[in-house]
């Protein structure tokens, strides 16, 4: 059901009337937005903004008049461009600057993180997962597995979904004495459903089970706060709703009291500064989360995060919060209102505190109806079975935006012009 608070009126009129009492309605000028084009899709990749754009600029300007002296500017900024970066990202995730470090990508922090922290014995070697979490983490699981010279099929245990969601207690039954870690998202991609987060690590913790998330449907759509729970590591993606860019850098979080822990997969950037350049055959480990780079940083796609950030330190992450819950419930009503007796239904919880940033708009045709979507210059994207992922973002998405959506797929479902495009699947989806 709708939260109490939500009385949503019918009609165009409203939503013009919710635009113009958005406190978050300016930033939407601060995104590249295509003029007829409704980008309900920043779930999967954020939009530009100028923020980004001028964060790149700026960045290839120093390239381009200093070449390898780039990296000696404003106090070393882009040589420690990390740190920076990790400044911003703080407030999003509730940690401090050095537990942070921005690198590689989503699936390379995994294996770093688990390398690291995944230390089996005889009694105690498996790592929990579910069977409803984005693949590549159970891959990147699986592959760690492997390199200890044991069998995913045993040491892997696998919590099943009650039909489409994760139960909490489900999890912590399945922490025995056997389970070394238990790595999970906060946000399901498909669902976005949103895990209790303190009561898993709270038990984790209680049993002496290393415990770590996958924030990537999470950060930059709800608030986090991981001083308040004894989380060990965390990883995320910037490219979704934290608007990085496409394959921009990666967030990883460890717990400081691991900073004495050799990283897994050592590199020089994990290195002291101080030492950095001595360029001794023995590691000098940073006893940090910086210490845990690999190579060299991709200057230029950090520069897109910086930039990104800079308009969510102006925003604050509460208000984000707040307007996407809201604009989602809006969605919800037109839905249930106008597309339900065409046999659509609603796929993630209603809960404020259970559903993060997207709708998962459920049809039997979701496919043929999403493609019919993007004919008539709406962008979602598709999920298998059959949901169709709809993510007003908050920064950028109007009111007006949503109503006009659900318009589109009422005349689609009026005329059934879903039945002029084919079931075979694109490359991307």
């Amino acid at each position: 059901m709708e939260e109490k608070h939500n009385k949503f009126e019918d009609g165009p009129s409203f939503p013009l009337v919710l635009d113009n009492n958005d406190e978050l309605g300016h930033f939407r000028h601060r995104f590249h937005l295509k003029t007829d084009v409704i980008y309900l899709c920043g779930n999967s990749l954020g939009l530009a903004s100028k923020d980004a754009e001028d964060a790149i600029y700026h960045a290839m300007e120093a390239w381009k008049t200093e070449g390898i002296g780039l990296f000696s500017l404003n106090d070393s900024k882009y040589f420690l461009y990390s740190k920076c970066i990790a400044k911003l990202m703080a407030t999003l995730i509730g940690a401090d600057t050095d537990e942070i470090a921005i690198m590689n990508n989503t699936t390379v922090n995994i294996h770093q993180s688990i390398s690291t922290l995944y230390k089996p014995t005889k009694e105690r070697y498996k790592i929990l997962v579910d069977d409803v979490n984005f693949p590549t983490d159970k891959y990147a699981v699986d592959g760690q597995v492997r390199l200890k010279g044991l069998d995913p099929e045993d040491a892997v245990k696998i919590v099943k979904a009650r039909g489409k969601f994760i139960h909490e207690q489900d999890i912590i039954d399945a922490m025995t004495d056997d389970v070394a870690i238990v790595f999970l998202p906060l946000v399901y991609y498909r669902t976005a459903q949103i895990m209790d987060m303190k009561t898993i690590t709270k038990t984790a913790n209680q049993r002496g089970i290393i415990v770590g998330w996958d924030f990537c449907h999470a950060v930059g759509a709800i608030p986090i706060d991981l001083k308040s729970v004894d989380v060990d590591f965390a990883i995320w993606c910037t490219y979704k709703y934290l608007n990085g860019g496409p394959g921009a850098p990666a967030g990883l979080y460890i717990n400081r009291k691991h900073f004495d822990k050799l990283p897994g997969l050592p590199g020089w950037y994990g290195s002291k500064p101080q030492t950095q350049f001595l360029l001794h055959q023995n590691f000098d480990h940073q006893q940090n989360a910086s210490g845990l780079q690999l190579g060299t940083p991709s200057i230029i796609s950090m520069a897109g995060v910086e930039g990104s950030l800079r308009i969510f330190e102006e925003a604050g992450i509460e208000n984000v919060r707040r307007k996407s819950l809201h604009i989602t419930a809006y969605l919800m009503h037109l839905i249930e209102t106008k597309l339900f007796h065409y046999g659509f239904g609603i796929g993630n919880l209603r809960e404020d505190s259970k559903r993060g940033g997207h709708v998962c708009l459920e049809h039997d045709e979701g496919y043929r109806i999403s493609l019919a979507l993007k004919a008539r210059s709406v962008v979602s994207d598709y999920r298998d079975p059959n949901v169709i992922r709809l993510t007003p973002t908050a920064l950028y998405t109007s009111y007006v935006e949503v109503y006009k959506t659900v318009e589109i797929l009422v005349d689609i479902m009026k005329n059934k012009s879903y039945e002029m495009f084919s079931v075979k699947r694109a490359i991307v989806v």
